[in-house]
């Protein structure tokens, strides 16, 4: 298998190489912009397609948030990141990772990295990072499997050929958190450039005992070829040690009426360390005119592991609560390889871009989950009842071999073609439609019974795509597009005799919309989608049975405006409106059902005011409507508004400042949780000042 995977790897560099000058601005693999974005504005994307193509010719809701916008933000998190995107929810992960809900699909493995599977449960930093994508509705037919409700893409810098570069940057907050960053880029030759990226961080919030240690680092080097393409080659090291905060529990269906900074957990045992390493390489080579090989192939080792003690039940009027331990250890090791080749044509009169390739990999997964008892308490139990204290004492417990444990062991192979076409017919339309073939097969070792489970998926996951343009600078389109997620589920420890034998689930989304650059700068954008998930299980007429006859639906309107107003005055704005239900009985629950963590209602807006030539301001207000934590729709969570503000300030020549203030009004909220037992407690009011230096 490995050599088939760098099988592709060898097609691309065995193209011939000249030396010249040519390489793109901090351009990834499959990231490339045919203009010199805005701060706030993207003008071009490649993840959508796989191909340069304007946002105004995509059809599907895209939003991009630039690394310009996340540094006035001061967003450091996914999670933060998302309650600034229409449709966007960050759901908690248990404390231990990004976890995200699109479009009412929640998801712990719909994660990229210049647009190659990065799926592993863990937190993902900023610090090399050139822009954040999220791509909604489904997306099989770029990305493969999953990615029903959307995907989150991560776009990393590389090196920049002929150009020297320092910057640094230090921040403190009033937690007592503080973070050091560096960024150097430097010729080594002509038409070879090195790029390292790094950062350092300790951090502290509201929480009793929270406190996290993490760094990275992320040199680059990079190639030009003779002004018809590019190579870059990576190596990453990312490692986050922290402790793993569930949040508070629940009663009478709302958060407790404890303190926000109750930590209910052990913080002496609850944490959550990852170690993660990628060696990656990406390449485009112009083969002609007209005709471009790409490869991204990408090698990443993930050593992962968090214990948690937390909430299991509400919190009882007498003041008690039901109290769970485990321990869940991974490690997973992913070997992809992408090529694919894009050829622009004219044929019958029609100019075409079309793009065939080929996608390999291999996912080898060792999972545990490794259960606590309470060894001081009768019979030793696996939960046990206690008085919710403040601060709380936790329970001792003992993580051993016993009843409910987990140890699997998962090789997941996939091998996929995929062929589009991009016709512009006239002026005035465009039609974008593509077919992609996943051949997904997993086997999954229970070492604990001794038994072996597997399974093979052949997966079509077409797309189809209409844009008109009444004008050039303005789109409406209407598109749909199917995916499938297997039965396994995102992280390959659920297959067994009666999932190996169930079809995947499936996805279908239908969209309409529009895009409106009211300026050269500044783009409006409004979408409606319908979006059916289907195949889900549940209960068979026959008792221990199971059946596909589950379904969800999510349908909702997000609207975007993004990019600057006038030179001085930059804007991010967006709200959705949407609803996610149950539509047929699941396993899970009956038709009628709120799908958790999917507010009715969202908006957000942010600004940047530039009021002189040393110091700018910034305002940012967050709404988010109530919604509930788990399928059961027993608990609430409450709506909220945040403000936030910032203030820019330059200092001396290659040297700037900002201070930002979340949450002004130190208002009390609940952003989100995982299950109707571990709610998140919003930030109080925090300041965060960062100096920023670039030569």
């Amino acid at each position: 298998m490995r050599r088939v995977l760098l099988l592709s790897t060898a097609l691309l560099l065995s193209a011939p190489a000249v030396a010249a000058d040519g390489m793109e601005d901090d351009a990834g693999t499959i990231v490339v912009t045919g203009q010199r974005d805005q701060p706030y504005r993207a003008g071009s994307i490649t993840s959508a397609t796989r191909t340069d193509t304007p946002l105004l010719d995509v059809p599907q809701a895209v939003t991009v948030l630039t690394k310009q916008r996340l540094d006035d933000q001061a967003i450091l998190s996914v999670q933060e990141a998302l309650r600034f995107v229409p449709g966007a929810v960050g759901a908690q992960g248990e404390g231990n990772r990004d976890q995200i809900v699109l479009r009412g699909n929640n998801s712990t493995a719909d994660f990229f990295v210049d647009g190659v599977r990065d799926d592993v449960q863990y937190f993902r930093d900023f610090y090399n990072l050139d822009r954040l994508e999220i791509l909604k509705g489904s997306n099989a037919m770029i990305f493969g499997r999953g990615g029903g409700g959307g995907v989150i893409n991560r776009v990393t810098k590389t090196p920049i050929i002929g150009e020297r570069l320092l910057s640094a940057d230090a921040a403190a907050d009033t937690w007592g958190s503080w973070r050091l960053g560096g960024d150097v880029n430097l010729p080594v030759a002509d038409h070879v450039a090195a790029r390292l990226n790094g950062f350092v961080e300790q951090a502290s919030n509201h929480r009793d005992s929270y406190g996290l240690t993490r760094w990275a680092v992320n040199p680059t080097l990079g190639f030009d070829l003779g002004g018809r393409g590019r190579l870059v080659l990576g190596y990453e090291h990312a490692s986050d040690d922290r402790v793993a905060d569930r949040g508070i529990p629940s009663q009478n269906g709302r958060p407790a009426p404890v303190a926000r900074s109750l930590f209910v957990g052990d913080a002496a045992q609850n944490r959550s360390t990852v170690n993660v390493d990628a060696l990656t390489l990406a390449a485009n080579y112009e083969l002609a005119d007209g005709l471009t090989l790409h490869n991204a192939t990408r090698w990443a080792d993930y050593d992962k592991e968090y214990v948690n003690l937390y909430a299991a039940t509400p919190l009882s009027t007498a003041g008690t609560l039901g109290i769970e331990a485990y321990r869940d250890p991974t490690r997973r090791r992913n070997l992809f390889s992408q090529t694919d080749l894009a050829w622009k044509t004219d044929l019958a009169g029609m100019d075409h871009t079309l793009l065939a390739g080929f996608e390999l990999g291999r996912q080898v997964s060792r999972n545990q989950r490794i259960n606590g008892f309470f060894d001081g308490f009768a019979g030793g139990p696996t939960r046990v009842t206690v008085a919710l204290t403040d601060p709380f004492t936790p329970p001792t417990f003992n993580v051993r071999a016993g009843a409910g444990n987990r140890s699997i062991c998962a090789v997941a192979d996939v091998a996929a073609l995929f062929v589009q076409d991009q016709v512009k017919i006239g002026e005035m339309v465009e039609l974008v439609g593509g077919l992609r073939y996943d051949r997904f097969s997993l086997g999954v070792d229970n070492l604990l019974a001794g038994t072996r489970f597997a399974r093979t998926d052949h997966l079509w996951s077409p797309r189809a795509g209409l844009v008109v343009k009444p004008a050039k600078n303005a789109s409406l389109y209407a598109s749909f597009s199917r995916s499938y997620l297997p039965q396994s589920g995102d992280q390959f420890t659920s297959l067994d005799a009666s999932l190996a034998a169930l079809e995947p689930e499936g996805f279908l989304n239908r969209e309409i919309g529009a895009k409106w650059d009211i300026t050269p700068t500044l783009n409006l954008n409004i979408a409606a989608y319908v979006l059916d998930r289907t195949n889900t299980r549940a209960p068979g007429a026959v008792a221990g049975t199971v059946e596909l006859t589950g379904r969800q639906r999510s349908r909702g309107i997000e609207l975007g405006l993004d990019g600057q107003i006038r030179p001085w005055w930059q804007v991010q704005a967006g709200l959705a409106v949407q609803s996610a239900r149950t539509v047929s009985t699941t396993s899970a629950a009956p038709a009628g059902r709120h799908v958790p963590l999917v507010p009715e209602f969202q908006a957000s807006l942010w600004q940047r005011f530039q009021i002189a030539e040393p110091v700018g301001v910034g305002l940012g207000i967050l709404h988010q409507g109530k919604s509930f934590t788990g399928i059961s729709n027993m608990v609430e969570l409450p709506a909220y508004t945040r403000v936030d503000g910032a203030v820019f300030f330059k200092l001396a020549k290659g040297i700037s400042g900002q201070l930002n203030v979340e949450n002004l009004f130190n208002t009390a909220y609940f952003p989100t949780a995982h299950t109707d037992n571990n709610i998140s407690t919003g930030t109080p009011r925090t300041a965060r000042l960062t100096i920023r230096t670039s030569f």
